[in-house]
């Protein structure tokens, strides 16, 4: 006989290849009067599921999951875990959960004609749909909070590398957007352990500056978004086209080019005048599949000239299943080995 003492019903979907795990079951009632209260309960009170659901055996490093909650102010209500940190803000993972609710019925063409509103700990985004003749989704435009560059050329310099450039760009997290070209990085999929090294490198040293002149909260860590801006010949029509490779951990990096990192750069180009506001940016991951941003309007936000961006990409289910942890489970809570 098999005796449980967790259970969880999750369906697994990926952005541009990277994971998105949403708990439909198994997540005690959270309480709270909005979307972070509830968050922060979980993180206090539950964060042994955390590493449960998305460390090894049962996820590995770079898995990302998402918690659907109630919402008193948008349709729905979701916050981001992953096995390190609690993200703010997950784009590909919103996108995911968008496909998720379509795969079990929740989300149709009659449901959600256009769109629907979702809340996360950054705020509330617009979850635009593309429907397809077959009542199948087609295609997702997530509408983020507010992105805008808050820093411009942080520098430091780097035992073996030399002096390194970087903007300080918020997404709904923070990102440290650094240009691989001089730094000899090559983006792709044979070159992912040197830039996972470097990257985290970069990341420890960049974050030490970032909070020593406050530029951040010390609770916060800018991840490193490394960016290879295309010839303007190999990205015909478009107002500008780059690859992303998104390094958050020396063990972990984004395979989707990054919502909300995407966000941030489309922030950066309009601040330093390389797109117009409406204006598109193509981001690529090493796997060769975009995401297509607009800029979409200007706003402000503390006192930053800021842009509302809005991310055009499309998620596909992989699995759905159920997590369990059998009783006397040496490894209980999972593992993570860097």
């Amino acid at each position: 006989m098999l005796g449980l003492d967790a259970s969880f019903s999750v369906v697994d979907s990926h952005t541009a290849g990277h994971p998105t795990r949403v708990v439909l079951s198994g997540v005690p009632p959270l309480p709270g009067d909005s979307v972070r209260a509830r968050r922060d309960h979980f993180r206090k009170h539950h964060d042994d599921l955390r590493p449960l659901l998305l460390h090894e055996p049962r996820g590995h490093a770079a898995m990302v999951g998402l918690v659907p909650v109630p919402s008193t102010i948008a349709d729905y209500g979701a916050f981001f875990i992953s096995s390190y940190v609690y993200l703010d803000m997950c784009g590909h993972g919103t996108i995911g959960y968008a496909r998720t609710l379509a795969a079990t019925g929740a989300l149709t063409r009659e449901i959600a004609p256009e769109r629907f509103s979702l809340e996360t700990p950054a705020g509330v985004v617009d979850v635009r749909l593309d429907w397809a003749a077959d009542g199948g989704l087609a295609g997702v435009r997530l509408r983020n909070v507010p992105s805008y560059l808050a820093a411009e050329d942080v520098t430091i310099t780097l035992d073996g590398v030399g002096e390194v450039r970087a903007d300080l760009a918020y997404g709904g997290m923070w990102y440290l957007l650094v240009d691989a070209g001089p730094l000899g990085l090559a983006l792709d999929s044979e070159h992912v352990t040197p830039a996972l090294s470097l990257g985290s490198r970069l990341k420890a040293a960049f974050n030490d500056v970032l909070h020593a002149r406050g530029l951040i909260d010390p609770s916060d860590m800018a991840s490193v978004l490394f960016y290879a801006d295309a010839d303007p010949a190999d990205a015909p029509g478009e107002a500008a086209a780059a690859r992303h490779l998104l390094v958050l951990e020396a063990n972990k990096f984004d395979r989707s080019p990054c919502g909300t990192g995407t966000a941030a750069r489309t922030a950066q180009l309009v601040h330093r005048g390389r797109i117009p506001l409406g204006g598109t940016y193509r981001a690529e991951n090493l796997l060769g599949v975009a995401f297509a941003a607009t800029a979409a309007a200007g706003t402000e936000v503390a006192g930053h000239r800021a842009v509302i961006v809005e991310i055009a990409g499309n998620a596909h289910i992989i699995a759905f299943s159920t997590i369990v942890r059998e009783r006397g489970d040496p490894l209980p809570t999972g593992f993570l080995c860097r």
